[in-house]
């Protein structure tokens, strides 16, 4: 790797798609993302921001793919990430599947049982095998610095 590539920023070398989604207080509820399309990149992270969760909330996260993006997602296996009231209120679950064998994937949420806030769904595609990478049109603004000199913002 060159020096000129250890230096590139992560806009450079990966791409936040907007497809998030924010769950209010919900007990049975199903949330799916948008179809992402995986073309050119090696993987892909959703990160689920979760809210308060009751104390006998069940919850969870869990990526499926499909070859185009009107068929029927299958469900990855093992890729289920489970949330337990106890110790993940406010906090981030990511999920990454890496070189995913199908193009288009998508991100489910399932609550049952109690109260589960779900902030919001953020997907990154990174490892591109081509770049630079263009920001998805979802995101307003974005900026990579190597080295910034003290200064006014």
């Amino acid at each position: 790797m060159s020096v000129e590539q250890t230096r590139e920023t992560l806009v450079k070398r990966l791409t936040i798609d907007g497809t998030n989604y924010r769950m209010a207080a919900g007990t049975t509820d199903t949330l799916v993302s948008d179809a992402v399309d995986t073309l050119g990149y090696e993987s892909i992270r959703a990160l689920l921001l979760v809210g308060t969760l009751t104390a006998t909330a069940v919850t969870d996260l869990r990526a499926k793919q499909c070859d185009t993006t009107g068929g029927t997602y299958a469900d990855l296996l093992a890729t289920k990430v489970s949330l337990t009231a106890a110790t993940h209120d406010n906090k981030v679950a990511s999920l990454e599947i890496i070189q995913p064998r199908e193009r288009f994937l998508k991100f489910e949420t399932n609550r049952a049982t109690a109260n589960a806030v779900i902030d919001g769904l953020i997907v990154i595609l990174s490892n591109p095998r081509k770049g630079p990478v263009t920001a998805d049109g979802t995101i307003i603004g974005s900026e990579g610095h190597v080295s910034p000199i003290d200064g006014t913002a």
